[in-house]
């Protein structure tokens, strides 16, 4: 399992990643639909820049994880103790669950 993305509200996505790319030197990874990413050079890690339409839930923190088999992994962390607020799941885009620490902070966890 591999940290891959930070999930960060803004008012209009477009508009800061532009400031992203601008101000800071990052390149945008990705324009997809409300789907916008952006990141510093050589890095793996991208910043998901959610226009506030598309706001957080409750609980969750943003932050996300990639593994191979989404699956497996949920079993490994069951294993340890870890809750799942959502078991895996195929969805349109991809495959993903969620799970919780102990405070109640959600973590998606997408396959690669």
């Amino acid at each position: 399992m591999k940290f891959s993305s930070i999930a960060l509200v803004v008012s209009d996505a477009k508009k800061s990643a532009k400031w992203f790319e601008e101000k800071l030197g990052f390149e945008i990874r990705s324009k997809d639909g409300h789907w916008v990413a952006v990141s510093q050079k050589g890095m793996p890690i991208v910043i998901h820049l959610c226009a506030d339409l598309y706001p957080l839930e409750p609980g969750i923190s943003g932050f996300g994880f990639v593994c191979k088999d989404v699956a497996k992994e949920q079993k490994v962390l069951e294993a340890k103790g870890v809750k799942f607020t959502q078991p895996t799941k195929k969805e349109a885009w991809g495959i993903q669950a969620m799970f919780a620490d102990p405070d109640g902070n959600e973590f998606s966890l997408t396959q690669e």
